[in-house]
């Protein structure tokens, strides 16, 4: 696997307020000084249909932090709709908590994210809808550019709706690169989902072509569908400007999938530590589809949290501080002393 190194950084220092290009605010840690989180961009490379796929990927992370403070590595995987830095470096001004991967460079994780083939900087010629097993194919690709890179043997990872599945897939083919794996807003078979339900009514149109049209109304619908009230509408209209800095239309594959080809994943093959974490007002995570597909799971280290007064987009809803919590838990959970 080829990769090219990094060739443009951004440097983000403690009290500024401005938002560069993929932006970042700046902290103070606890002793009162600077903490600087640095954001680089980096390509990994893999062929497909005698093509060579470019992936676009962004890291953040605090420079020369002590080996002893490092809390481990984090791949952050987009869903349906969106490429990966606006979902997890999202820059809101006075909103700083917004950037998922600001806030755990912080805490002295390695973060990472990726725009997967046919969304934001990677590659988009191929004449296919990319699919979840082609994002899955990406997710090989960019693991391995990211374990040789910073020289560990696993990620962690984190998938967010169709992110959930592209992720669960990739660990079920490569559990010995998986560490622990977070599914938030995950869906295994459809049944109770009125999204879903709903979408299946325009399957002859996703079906037709390889792309579909996204503009700032269906952006904003993300956040109104199932349960309004559960987002701040400035956090809205910053999400829904960066998405569409870098697409106007983006693949059907997952809307394909998600409406007529579930179930993409197996519970059963995945076998590594496993959080499953559902909206209360998802509508399209179903509750008793994620019960259906937790008890399978064959892992002993699992768990399945229902985050209250959360929809679709957890990470750019109000109730953000749980959700947090919930991930620095189970990503911080120390290994069992005892295991039977």
């Amino acid at each position: 696997m080829s990769a090219v190194t990094t060739t443009r950084r951004r440097f983000f220092t403690a009290g500024a307020t401005s938002v560069l290009a993929f932006g970042a605010a700046s902290h103070a840690n606890p002793t009162g000084k600077a903490t600087v989180v640095e954001g680089t961009e980096h390509w990994a490379h893999r062929q497909a249909g005698g093509e060579n796929i470019r992936l676009f990927i962004w890291r953040k992370r605090l420079p020369n932090l002590a080996k002893t403070a490092r809390k481990g590595t984090i791949l952050f995987v987009h869903g349906s709709s969106m490429a990966g830095t606006p979902v997890f470096d999202l820059q809101v001004p006075g909103k700083p908590q917004y950037s998922t991967m600001d806030h755990f460079a912080r805490l002295g994780f390695d973060t990472w994210c990726l725009d997967n083939e046919g969304y934001g900087r990677s590659s988009k010629s191929r004449p296919i809808n990319f699919d979840i097993s082609n994002g899955a194919d990406d997710l090989d690709a960019v693991s391995q550019y990211i374990l040789n890179k910073t020289g560990e043997t696993q990620i962690m990872l984190y998938g967010l709706s169709s992110g959930a599945l592209k992720a669960a897939l990739f660990a079920e083919r490569f559990p010995e690169r998986v560490k622990r794996i977070a599914l938030d807003a995950f869906v295994w078979t459809g049944e109770g989902s009125p999204t879903l339900a709903n979408r299946r009514k325009r399957i002859a149109e996703w079906s037709s072509g390889n792309k579909r049209a996204i503009d700032r109304a269906m952006i904003e619908s993300i956040f109104t569908r199932d349960h309004p009230g559960t987002a701040d509408p400035d956090v809205v209209n910053a999400f829904a400007s960066a998405i569409l800095k870098l697409d106007s239309e983006v693949p059907t594959g997952s809307y394909v999938d998600m409406s007529v080809r579930l179930p993409v994943c197996t519970p059963e093959k995945l076998k590594v530590p496993t959080m499953i974490m559902r909206g209360e007002f998802d509508g399209i995570a179903g509750f008793q589809d994620l019960a259906n597909y937790f008890v399978k799971l064959p892992h002993a280290d699992k768990r399945f949290v229902v985050m209250p007064g959360i929809a679709h987009s957890s990470l750019h809803e109000k109730n953000l501080a749980i959700v947090m919590q919930v991930l620095e838990g189970f990503f911080m959970q120390p290994a069992p002393v005892y295991v039977g």
